[in-house]
């Protein structure tokens, strides 16, 4: 199988080319980064694409979006997307580009984080909100531009699920001043930037005489280079739609 690397000169970028490369059966088509961008052994999007069956992609929203679009007008190749922190506009045209091309697009490929989901979910249907508090911790490397991560987020998304709740109407991003008692059902995020940390997460279930704790710690980032070549392997040849690691796992009915 043949692998496009997008944004090969950054630090998942260079991960996943590793990767590719100790994988047997597979190998580096081509890599690729921004337009100018000067590197050994770059070529363009366009030569990039022409030369893969799948396309690893750890960039940005916006080149993303961009390099769906690409994909999708060509009908091909697939898509596997690592990108955070898109917004409502961003979601839609990935979303409207699945229509011509297959697409895994999630904001964690770790095996364990999509494990945690189903638990964060599956002790907030049994912990309810009149006794239990949720907050949703995350902690990233000082260089990582978008908060709360997309992980946190999902893991957010997994609690509301859990509680039958939109996460839109429970969610605290941030508390400063005189908040006043808190609200219950609240699902509070508390985010941290500093030096290296590759990825923290954690869930809290906070009763006035317990706390119950789910958390992950990524203690190398490989690890999600890793789950992008699980999913690279999964969605090729695969019918035009977006999927995400539940579906890779099989923990979807379409997987």
């Amino acid at each position: 199988m043949r692998i496009a690397v997008a944004g090969a000169l950054g630090r998942m970028g260079r991960a996943v080319a590793a990767t590719v490369e100790a994988e047997a059966g597979l190998s580096v088509a081509a890599r690729f980064d921004r337009p100018g961008a000067a590197g050994e052994g770059l070529v363009s999007q366009d030569a990039a694409l022409a030369a893969a069956d799948v396309v690893i992609d750890f960039t940005t929203p916006a080149a993303s979006v961009a390099l769906a679009q690409a994909c999708a007008a060509r009908g091909g190749p697939a898509l596997v997307i690592g990108s955070t922190g898109p917004d409502d506009a961003q979601r839609a045209a990935i979303d409207l580009a699945s229509a011509k091309v297959a697409i895994v697009r999630a904001a964690n490929f770790s095996l364990a984080v999509n494990m945690l989901l189903g638990l964060v979910e599956q002790a907030a249907r049994q912990l309810g909100p009149d006794a239990y508090d949720i907050e949703v911790f995350e902690a990233h490397h000082k260089r990582k531009v978008d908060a709360p991560s997309g992980t946190a987020l999902m893991l957010g998304q997994a609690a509301a699920d859990g509680r039958g709740v939109g996460l839109g109407q429970v969610a605290r991003h941030a508390r400063d001043g005189i908040t006043g008692p808190r609200p219950t059902g609240e699902i509070g995020f508390s985010v941290m930037r500093g030096g290296g940390i590759i990825g923290e997460h954690s869930v809290a279930f906070v009763a006035e005489d317990e706390i119950l704790t789910l958390s992950h710690s990524a203690r190398d980032r490989t690890l999600f280079a890793r789950g992008a070549v699980v999913a690279a392997r999964w969605v090729a040849g695969r019918p035009p739609g977006l999927y995400d690691m539940r579906d890779v796992l099989g923990f979807s009915d379409r997987g």
